[in-house]
C-alpha cells in the first residue's frame, strides 16, 4: 500500500486516532479521521482560580454521555476471580469528547442527587455494584519506595506523605489479586482533593467525574480540540468557574498524547505520570488491560529561598508550553521539589524546535551535561540524552535496551539508533551526522546499519496470538496499534520485536516503559535506569533531528505532546541484570519474550486487520 492509497498520508498517529475511534464507537455511526478524536485546555484569563493554593470552586456534574457495552471476557489463568460479561471497552465514543458534556441543568441536578443517594446506600447494597461504580476504596496497598539521593529538605521526609520519595506501581486489574498495584481512586483521593490538573489522549468524562468529588475539587483539563469552534463549544458547555480547559498548540498532524496529573491536597502536591488515559479500561476496571504509573508527593514549603530542581524547571517549561495559566505554574514554587532531584522530567512539545531549543525536548532530553550549562533543555530524544548525562548515567560501552510499547508506527534504524544513542547519553548529533545532517527522506536515504547489536535492543509488542488469547480477546486490542504496511516495509526492524506478555497472565499492556542496563560482561559500574511515560516508539513521539534549510543548523521536528520520567536505580544495588529493578520499578512483561520478529514464527497484532 503506497502513500497515494493511504488516507492518512503516512501519519501513523492519525491512523491511531482513527483506529481508536473505530474500535470504540457505535456501529451505527460511521467513523472518519476528522472526527475520530476530540479532546480539551485552560482559559487564558488569569485570576485567583489558577493558583494551586486557592480554595476550591465547585463544578457541577455533567450529564451522562457515554454508553458502555457488555462483552464476554475470557477467563484468565491463575486469576483468583472469574470475570464474565464485564465491560471491556466502550462501544461508543461521545461525539465531542469532553466537549459533549451536554448540560441539561435540571437533569444534571436530578442525576447528581441520584448519585448522592446511591453513595449513601447501605454497605451491603454498595457491595453489589460493579467495580467501576463502587464508592468504597480498597485500603491503600503497600508502597515500594525508590531509594532517594540525599535530600536538602527535612519537609520532604515527612512520614505523613504516602509517596514522598517517589514510587512506581502497576495499575490494579479487576479479577486479579491485589499486589503492589494501585487504583485510580487511591491516587485521586477525592474526599481530600482540592484541585486536579489533568491531561490525557482519551477521556471518559462521566467515568472521570465519578472519581472526583466536584463539590470539593476544581478541575483543569489539558486536551486537544480540532478547531477554535470546538474550543468555544467546550468552554460554553461547562460552568467557567468550575471546569476549565487548556488547549496546547497543535500542528496539523499532532496529538495531545501526554498523560500528566497535578493533584493538590491540603498540605502537599501529588505529581502523577501514568502510561494510561482517563478511561476505565486503562485503569483496570474491565480486567483486560494494565498500565504503569509514577507518583511522588511534594510537601508544601514556606522556605523563602525554595528553588526548583531540574525536574521542576522542566515541568514548568512543559506546562508553560501547554498554555497553562502563569499563576498556576508560579504556585508550584510553594512546594518542595528537592526529592525530585534524583529524577528527570522528560517531555516532547509538538512543534519544530530551532536554535538551541531542539536540545530541550524529545530524545535529546536524555543527553546534556549539567543543569547550569544547559538549563531547560529536555525535549524529545535530545532531552532524553541530556537527562542521562546530567544524572551521571552516560556511557560509551554497550548497553541493553528493553522497550515496552503499545503502538508502533513507521519505525526504522534511524529512530532506533537515535534512541539507543540517547540512552548512552548522546546529544542527538551522532545519528544526525551519520545521515549527513539531512532530514529529507527524498535526498538522504535511511540508514541500513544500526549503531547497536540487534541482540542488545528488544522491542516488546504483542503477537496476534497473544491478543487473541488474552482475557478480553481481540475486542480488547483496539488501542494496541501497528499496521501491516509498516511491518512489511524493508526498513522496519522486525528482528528487534519480541512478544509482549504480561506477568499477570491474560492481561494486555498499554504501558510505555524503557529499561536500560549495562551488558553483563561489562565491568563498568553503570547504574540501570528506566523511563516511564506516554511516549511510544515513533518519530511523532520522540522527534526527528533535521537540518534547517535556511540556517543550515539542526532543528527538531516533533508532532506529539508527550511526558515521562527517568528513574535511576540505586547505585548500591547488589543485584545485576533484571534484579536491579526489583523493589523499585516493576518489570511487567515476561522477559526476554519470544523473538517472533526474527523467527517469523508469529505475526504481530495488526489492529486494523483483527
Amino acid at each position: 500500500m503506497d502513500s497515494s492509497e493511504d488516507p492518512f498520508g503516512g501519519d501513523d498517529d492519525a491512523a491511531l486516532r482513527y483506529a481508536i475511534a473505530l474500535s470504540l464507537q457505535d456501529a451505527n455511526v460511521p467513523p472518519s479521521p476528522s472526527t475520530a478524536q476530540k479532546p480539551i485546555v485552560i482559559d487564558e484569563s488569569g485570576d485567583e482560580e489558577n493558583d494551586l493554593e486557592d480554595g476550591p470552586n465547585y463544578p457541577p456534574t455533567p450529564k451522562k454521555s457515554t454508553q458502555l457495552a457488555s462483552e464476554d471476557i475470557k477467563s484468565a489463568p491463575a486469576v483468583s476471580h472469574s470475570l464474565t460479561k464485564t465491560q471491556a471497552t466502550p462501544s461508543h465514543t461521545p461525539s465531542g469528547g469532553l466537549s459533549a458534556l451536554g448540560l441539561d441543568r435540571k437533569k444534571m441536578e436530578e442525576e447528581r442527587l441520584a448519585r448522592v443517594a446511591k453513595r449513601k446506600a447501605p454497605p451491603d447494597e454498595n457491595a453489589s455494584q460493579p467495580p467501576s461504580q463502587r464508592a468504597k476504596i480498597d485500603s491503600q496497598p503497600r508502597a515500594t519506595p525508590i531509594v532517594a539521593t540525599a535530600s536538602t529538605s527535612s519537609s520532604a521526609k515527612s512520614p505523613q506523605l504516602p509517596y514522598s520519595r517517589g514510587v512506581v506501581k502497576k495499575t490494579w486489574a479487576y479479577g486479579y489479586p491485589r499486589q503492589d498495584d494501585i487504583k485510580i481512586e487511591e491516587i485521586l483521593q477525592k474526599d481530600q482533593l482540592e484541585l486536579a490538573v489533568l491531561s490525557s489522549f482519551q477521556w471518559d468524562e462521566e467515568w472521570l467525574l465519578s472519581k472526583i468529588n466536584v463539590k470539593k475539587t476544581k478541575l483543569v483539563c489539558v486536551a486537544f480540540a480540532s478547531s477554535e469552534q470546538q474550543k468555544e463549544e467546550m468552554r460554553a458547555n461547562v460552568p467557567k468557574d468550575r471546569i476549565r480547559f487548556c488547549f496546547p498548540h497543535m500542528g496539523p498532524a499532532g496529538s495531545m498524547h501526554s498523560k500528566l496529573q497535578l493533584l493538590k491536597f491540603p498540605n502537599y502536591l501529588r505529581l502523577v505520570i501514568p502510561t494510561g488515559n482517563l478511561v476505565p479500561y486503562d485503569w483496570g476496571e474491565t480486567g483486560v488491560m494494565e498500565n504503569m504509573v509514577f507518583i511522588i508527593d511534594l510537601p508544601a514549603t514556606t522556605a523563602s529561598e525554595n528553588q526548583l530542581t531540574l525536574f521542576g524547571q522542566e515541568l514548568c517549561y512543559f506546562l508553560t508550553a501547554c498554555g497553562l495559566d502563569e499563576g498556576l505554574i508560579d504556585s508550584l514554587s510553594k512546594y518542595d521539589f528537592s526529592e525530585t532531584s534524583q529524577y528527570r522530567f522528560i517531555h516532547t512539545i509538538g512543534k519544530t524546535h530551532v536554535g538551541d531549543a531542539w536540545k530541550r525536548t524529545g530524545i535529546f532530553t536524555l543527553l546534556f551535561a549539567t543543569d547550569d550549562q544547559f538549563p531547560n533543555m529536555t525535549i524529545g530524544y535530545p532531552g532524553l540524552g541530556r537527562a542521562v548525562e546530567s544524572l551521571g548515567l552516560a556511557t560509551k560501552s554497550d548497553i541493553e535496551l528493553d522497550f515496552v510499547i503499545a503502538s508502533l508506527g513507521s519505525v526504522n534504524t534511524d529512530l532506533t539508533s537515535a534512541i539507543y544513542n540517547a540512552a548512552q547519553g548522546d546529544n542527538g548529533l551522532k545519528e544526525y551526522e551519520k545521515r549527513g545532517g539531512s532530514g529529507s527522506r527524498k535526498r538522504a536515504p535511511r540508514n541500513t546499519s544500526a549503531s547497536y547489536h540487534p541482540d542488545n535492543f528488544r522491542i516488546y509488542f504483542p503477537s496476534h496470538e497473544t491478543v487473541s488469547q488474552s482475557r478480553g480477546g481481540k475486542g480488547s486490542g483496539g488501542t494496541i496499534c501497528l499496521q501491516s504496511k509498516w511491518w512489511y516495509h524493508a526498513s522496519f526492524p522486525r528482528q528487534l520485536i519480541h512478544d509482549c506478555k504480561s506477568v499477570r497472565p491474560g492481561l494486555l499492556m498499554h504501558s510505555k516503559i524503557l529499561f536500560v542496563r549495562p551488558l553483563v560482561q561489562e565491568k563498568e559500574k553503570l547504574r540501570p535506569w528506566a523511563y516511564i511515560g506516554s511516549a511510544n516508539l515513533s518519530e511523532s513521539a520522540w522527534g526527528r533531528l533535521v537540518k534547517d534549510g535556511g540556517l543550515g543548523q539542526p532543528k527538531l521536528m516533533c508532532r506529539n505532546w508527550e511526558c515521562g520520567v527517568l528513574i535511576p536505580m540505586d547505585s548500591q544495588a547488589a543485584k545485576s541484570g533484571w534484579g536491579a529493578f526489583e523493589g523499585r520499578v516493576p518489570v511487567p512483561m515476561v522477559v526476554p519474550g519470544e523473538a517472533y520478529g526474527k523467527t517469523t514464527a508469529k505475526r504481530p497484532w495488526f489492529f486494523l486487520e483483527s
